[in-house]
């Protein structure tokens, strides 16, 4: 009999299946995809949908998809899906049927046995309920494992010496807080808050009841009332905005044909800012502090008294998370095992442990430095052009985007010097240049000018960065090939050097520094390397042929057919993100295949 035991996270907005392959635990999937939505639907010709296709079709027929359903866990009560009732564990065994598929696909053969994993707080209905859905799927639950237990397993917190850690875990559809105590194989979970009821998806609401608003202000209609497909459309545009804005200061939404009145389609089209989103959900955050402190208070321990906190789920993404935490407890929070998979991992820990694997710990690829650009900021009281910040910080998980905003420092300024570097220190100078580059003819204005600043260091220590104008999409892209090797002594001791230049020269003030757009105390671009100019635009007579080509698409939405009009959206939005950027090649892409689509289209209406 195989010895094969999978470990699963069945999460409320997505699931993961881990196991031991290749000498190591590791969340399995199809392709590159490692999580699973967690929705379930049925398709009009009455085909069971699960994971993507079913989350795919909730903009259009919500009536027909079920999500979320972890937080019914434990009620009898039953939810609709098409013309069928369902308890809410047969819905979480369709899921956990599928990522058993996953797995067999993966490995060749398919887990006869399972660790799931819960929340803490999970009542004992809860609890039997998942394993009723285990059951369900043809799995036998070996273990139900609280999710603070698995993350820390997957931070490697099991390594015979004794730890104390917080662990705050920020899902889709629930937040728990756990305060505990590591001591080789033995995990004791010293006190647990939470809240099933909080999580990413009220965000989305949030955001979704935003854009509702934001509707109705432009045209006239209400969604929330009567549009159903409208509505659903719109959570799921949060939702993508949401995730962008953990990275991107700004995110543009816009609906093709949200409605339609008098045979006209009515689109939305919106741009919002982190600062708001984050002003948006600040009283939910800020109301998982309080059970923070009620787990600590329980717990009879001190912020001072945990090794680390450690951050569990998707929605820890948001930067106002870490924020507050910190600001909460003096301790800077960890993410360097991926937020989403953490759990999962750490079930698939214990599940090879439980199957005779020895595993320490989930190995993971991250950045073992940190990476900013100097800035025109406030030090020791006095201006000084040298200020540093991180956009990437050290042991983040590999790859990743980061993108901050910047103010040119005085009217008029058209270039900007962008200096990149590696290292923490609040001082440039003292930190490891990297690189660096100018972008010229920036748009000539009295007020400050808004550059975007993005980062992207990739699995082979390939970091680009980018300079953007905001309001032109004007920029300038840098690549700096092996950033994450370790210095010479040769280059350390070059970098010295200029240091030393410098420092004999840091009582000068340079025009052409910048300041972030929250305040002086934010960081600037570098970079080095090979410089590409991006066209400054398209061109006119291109603008007028692409928006001819949107508008004629635009009139034959109501014509189509729901995946084609779909299709059509995407392109659309496409197109005008690489009108915006700059982007030829994209555009040249986007243009085509819409092309292609309304001749399919035109020649069948």
């Amino acid at each position: 009999m195989s010895d094969l035991i999978a470990g699963i996270d069945l999460g409320t907005t997505n699931s993961e299946i881990a196991a031991f392959t290749g000498g190591q635990v590791r969340v399995l999937g199809p392709g590159d995809t490692r999580m699973l939505p967690s929705c379930v639907g049925f398709s009009a010709a009455g085909e069971l949908l699960v994971g993507e296709a079913a989350r795919n079709q909730q903009a259009l027929y919500p009536e027909r998809t079920v999500r979320s359903i972890k937080r019914q866990m434990g009620s009898e009560e039953k939810v609709r899906v098409g013309s069928k009732d369902f308890l809410p564990q047969e819905i979480s065994a369709l899921i956990l049927r599928e990522l058993a598929e996953w797995a067999h696909c993966a490995l060749g053969e398919r887990p006869q046995k399972a660790v799931i994993t819960v929340p803490a707080y999970f009542s004992d209905a809860q609890r039997n309920a998942t394993r009723e859905a285990g059951a369900l799927a043809g799995l036998e639950v070996v273990r139900i494992l609280n999710e603070p237990t698995a993350a820390s397993l997957a931070y490697g917190y099991g390594d015979g010496s004794r730890h104390t850690v917080l662990i705050y875990d920020l899902g889709g559809g629930t937040f728990d807080v756990s305060v505990v105590t590591v001591e080789g194989d033995i995990t004791e979970v010293l006190a647990s808050h939470g809240n099933n009821r909080l999580g990413g998806d009220d965000f989305d609401d949030l955001l979704a009841e935003r854009l509702a608003a934001e509707f109705e202000k432009q045209r006239g209609v209400d969604v929330r009332e009567g549009h159903p497909a409208a509505k659903a459309r719109l959570w799921w545009a949060a939702e993508e905005a949401k995730k962008k804005l953990s990275f991107e200061p700004y995110v543009k939404i816009r609906e093709e044909a949200l409605v339609t009145r008098l045979f006209r389609p009515l689109h939305l089209e919106v741009e919002i800012s982190r600062d708001e989103y984050e002003a948006m959900i600040r009283p939910l955050v800020e109301s998982t502090l309080d059970s923070v402190s009620k787990a600590l208070q329980d717990s009879g321990k001190k912020p001072g008294d945990m090794d680390a906190i450690l951050l569990v789920g998707g929605s820890t993404r948001t930067p106002l998370v870490s924020s507050l935490l910190m600001e909460a407890t003096g301790l800077e929070p960890r993410q360097d095992v991926h937020p989403d998979l953490a759990v999962a991992l750490g079930a698939g820990v214990m599940a090879s442990r439980l199957a005779g694997r020895a595993v320490d710990r989930v190995l993971v690829d991250v950045s073992p430095y940190s990476f900013g650009v100097s800035y025109l900021g406030m030090r020791d009281g006095y201006p000084y052009s040298h200020c540093y910040k991180p956009i990437i910080r050290r042991n983040t998980p590999l790859p990743l985007t980061r993108t901050e905003p910047y103010l040119t420092s005085h009217s008029h300024q058209t270039e900007v010097d962008v200096h990149v570097y590696q290292g923490d220190d609040e001082d440039a100078l003292k930190n490891i240049l990297v690189g660096d580059f100018r972008i010229e003819g920036l748009t000539s204005m009295e007020d400050a000018n808004e550059i975007l600043c993005r980062m992207r260091l990739d699995l082979d220590g390939i970091l680009e960065v980018a300079a953007v104008e905001k309001r032109t999409g004007k920029s300038k892209h840098i690549r700096i090939d092996n950033a994450l090797r370790a210095k010479s002594a040769e280059e350390i001791a070059a970098g010295r050097k200029r240091i030393q230049e410098l420092y004999e020269t840091r009582g000068e003030m340079v025009d052409d520094a910048w300041e972030t757009a929250e305040d002086l105390e934010e960081d600037v671009v570098d970079a080095g390397a090979r410089v590409i100019e991006m066209p400054a635009r398209v061109g006119a007579a291109g603008d007028a042929g692409l928006e001819s080509l949107l508008e004629r698409s635009r009139r034959l939405l109501a014509k189509m057919h729901a995946e084609d009009r779909e299709e059509a959206i995407d392109l659309h939005e496409k197109i005008e993100t690489a009108m915006a950027s700059r982007d030829a090649a994209a555009l040249q892409e986007a243009s085509g295949a819409l092309k292609e689509l309304l001749f399919f289209v035109e020649g069948g209406s």
